[in-house]
């Protein structure tokens, strides 16, 4: 990898264990910035097809949303369905009448770069308050703004349980990322999509297989009850969906004539560049652990 590529990935890791791991309100103002920064890139992609969107306005009820994902979590869908009404509103009193590619792509905005990513707040940050997973284990706070600092990071049984879950989910999907990638660019001879065309047919069954496997391990780590299929299954979901994720990202990418969605980050491209593949994991993620898992067993 070239030396600013390598150093980017490794800045990058970084800054997520630790963003991952504080939890809380860190976690929050963190993923407030990124998902800021991911909007900003999606609207000049949309502006790039000459569509003129509610840009001001989606950024600042995106961040109301996080923010009630954190604080207020079963409100959340009611903030989304506001502020989609807001961001209509504001397109009605413009100067210049809006189109329907004005609002769609500003309601796609919101729904894409906003209301899913603040999934993985509800997963780190306020899983304890889901009545349905209720008689979990809550989490642990021992920092100011509801953070979490590891007193002994060899026992993983002392973690919260949202920051297990959270790291489980990112886990598959860096084995999935990860395997795609080796095994794609030694192996790869079948094209899996116009869309992409340097993705192959192995690299994907290979990433899906790692995040199976990965998927399994957690499950086995945290005593899921029937955690071979419980694993497997959430693993095999992972990976099947942030692929179509990145399939989704490259798709738009297309169709405004750019090869990557930013330059923020060297030799990676954008934020939306790097995150296509947690936008759909993480209400898939959430929902089956507070809607699915209780099925197999009460608790963990």
């Amino acid at each position: 990898m070239p030396y600013a590529r390598t150093i980017s990935t490794i800045v990058a890791i970084a800054l997520a264990l630790i963003m991952i791991i504080l939890g809380g309100l860190y976690f929050t103002i963190c993923f407030g910035v990124i998902v800021f920064l991911a909007q900003l890139e999606y609207f000049r992609l949309v502006k790039a097809k000459g569509i003129e969107p509610a840009a001001k306005t989606t950024l600042v009820v995106s961040q109301l949303l996080l923010i009630t994902a954190t604080f207020v979590p079963n409100l959340t869908d009611a903030t989304f369905a506001l502020a989609g009404a807001l961001i209509c509103f504001y397109l009605l009193f413009q100067p210049k009448l809006a189109t329907i590619a004005d609002i769609s792509t500003s309601i796609l905005g919101l729904f894409y770069a906003g209301y899913l990513p603040s999934y993985w707040i509800r997963l780190r940050v306020s899983l304890d308050q889901n009545t349905a997973y209720a008689q979990s284990i809550p989490n642990i706070h021992n920092l100011p703004l509801d953070g979490y600092f590891p007193i002994h990071p060899f026992d993983i049984s002392s973690f919260p349980d949202a920051l297990k879950l959270t790291f489980m989910a990112m886990a598959c999907i860096w084995a999935a990322d990860i395997g795609a990638y080796l095994i794609g660019k030694n192996f790869g001879k079948t094209k899996l999509s116009h869309i992409s065309p340097k993705k192959t047919v192995e690299g994907s069954l290979s990433g899906i297989t790692g995040s199976i496997l990965v998927g399994l391990v957690g499950a086995w780590l945290l005593q899921w009850d029937a955690w071979i299929i419980t694993g497997s299954f959430l693993g095999l979901l992972i990976g099947v969906v942030s692929l179509l994720g990145d399939l989704m990202e490259s798709m738009m990418k297309r169709d405004a004539g750019v090869k990557d969605s930013g330059q923020l980050i060297p030799g990676h491209g954008g934020i939306l560049d790097r995150t296509d593949s947690y936008v759909f994991t993480a209400p898939l993620v959430y929902y089956f652990v507070t809607l699915l898992l209780p099925l197999f067993s009460h608790s963990f």
